[in-house]
């Protein structure tokens, strides 16, 4: 979730829409791979929100594997012949967060930050004096 922008992705077997139904973040269906979540986004419009530069011709595959109890391996290739010569990859570990996951949110001009942080800070000095 990122400015209120959301993907629902099917994972019950069904093909992608027909290439005639574009949308701006494309459109996602989800099968499984043994332990891998893998997600295969195309028909985005012709100015998807991701892939900067890229065409309607974007086409997107992600995969998400549990490698640990606490990290998941995100791994993603991307490819657009209409924008880059050949695909390209990319992969990195997402790691389980203790404690809060607070929204997406634009801080610019949010007074309550200064309180947030330094609350944040006090509790932080607690800590360290170990009361």
């Amino acid at each position: 979730e990122m400015i209120h922008d959301t993907r629902i992705i099917p994972t019950d077997g069904r093909p992608h829409a027909s290439s005639n139904i574009r949308q701006f973040f494309g459109e996602s269906v989800g099968h499984w791979e043994g332990d891998t979540l893998v997600v295969d986004t195309t028909n985005f419009n012709d100015m998807p929100a991701v892939g900067r530069g890229a065409s309607k011709n974007l086409h997107v595959v992600e995969k998400f594997t549990r490698t640990g109890p606490e990290t998941v391996m995100y791994q993603f290739t991307v490819s657009d012949p209409s924008t880059w010569e050949k695909s390209w990859s990319g992969e990195y570990p997402i790691g389980k967060i203790d404690g809060a996951v607070n929204e997406y949110a634009c801080q610019e001009g949010n007074y309550g930050m200064a309180n947030i942080l330094s609350g944040a800070r006090a509790d932080e000095k607690k800590a360290a004096a170990g009361k």
